[in-house]
């Protein structure tokens, strides 16, 4: 990896984020793109939300909005070889290893999509990914223990959501940002955000071109704003996490990061 994307490491460090730029090459993309628009079509097959072991769907039905949509599909590496391959390429790896170190284990994947015409359900209310995590007390450093990696599928911009953070935030401890309910109802309000310690003017916008990626900790705070484009926004999540954190396998979609040779 060269000096400039090495970069990525302190940024990571000092402002509870980073991104890399072109981790996958324009060609690749039209692949993963192509793969994200099957996986959708195969969502849209179930009329509700749909779960078979660690796949899910989560669908929005007609009744919402008077189309299906589909805004989540978990674990699909279980039946996409292509994102099977995404999940564990060396150039992931070589991006986590400098924060994370080589031994790493994988405890979440989904791809999330922000279609047009479901804009009441496309935005998530800022939060730290800390609160989704059952045995919060296992993780000895919540920043160098545990890692998000968003991967841009489709241009990700203002105009359609992209995703929101707020630097530094991570050195604030959590803050209960959206305890009170789901994230996907809607944004957090300026007074919430003030109420928490943080200056709404401070908030970045993480546009990506496909192929981006984008890192985040447990707690960096981060959202996204509803989808007020006619694209639709694919957004691919892996969560990374040190193997030797954590005692016990707490989550039953755990999948280990190998290398191609076993190691």
């Amino acid at each position: 990896m060269s000096g400039a994307q090495q970069d990525h490491v302190q940024h990571y460090w000092d402002h509870g984020y980073a991104v890399i730029r072109g981790l996958l090459s324009p060609d690749e993309m039209q692949a993963v793109q192509a793969e994200s628009r099957r996986i959708y079509a195969e969502g849209l097959k179930h009329h509700a939300t749909y779960r078979d072991r660690n796949v899910l769907f989560e669908i929005l039905p007609e009744s919402f909005a008077g189309q299906r949509y589909v805004l989540q599909a978990h674990w699909v590496a279980w039946f996409s070889p292509l994102f099977e391959k995404i999940r564990r390429d060396p150039r992931v790896l070589a991006v986590m290893a400098p924060l994370l170190g080589q031994d790493i284990k994988q405890v979440a994947q989904q791809i999330h999509w922000k279609p047009p015409g479901a804009t009441r359900r496309t935005g998530y209310r800022f939060h730290q990914d800390l609160r989704f995590r059952d045995r919060q007390d296992v993780y000895e450093d919540l920043m160098t223990s545990y890692i998000n990696a968003g991967l841009a599928i489709d241009p990700a911009t203002t105009a359609n959501g992209c995703l929101r953070i707020f630097p530094n935030s991570h050195q604030r401890g959590y803050l209960g940002l959206s305890d009170d309910g789901p994230i996907m109802k809607g944004s957090t309000q300026d007074h919430e955000l003030i109420a928490a310690g943080l200056d709404p003017a401070t908030a970045v916008d993480i546009e990506l071109a496909p192929g981006d990626l984008a890192l985040w900790g447990l707690l960096t705070v981060h959202g996204s704003n509803a989808n007020h484009s006619t694209k639709d926004r694919a957004f691919a999540i892996c969560k990374y996490e040190q193997l030797h954190d954590k005692p016990g396998p707490f989550y039953s979609e755990d999948r280990w990061f190998e290398s191609e040779d076993g190691g």
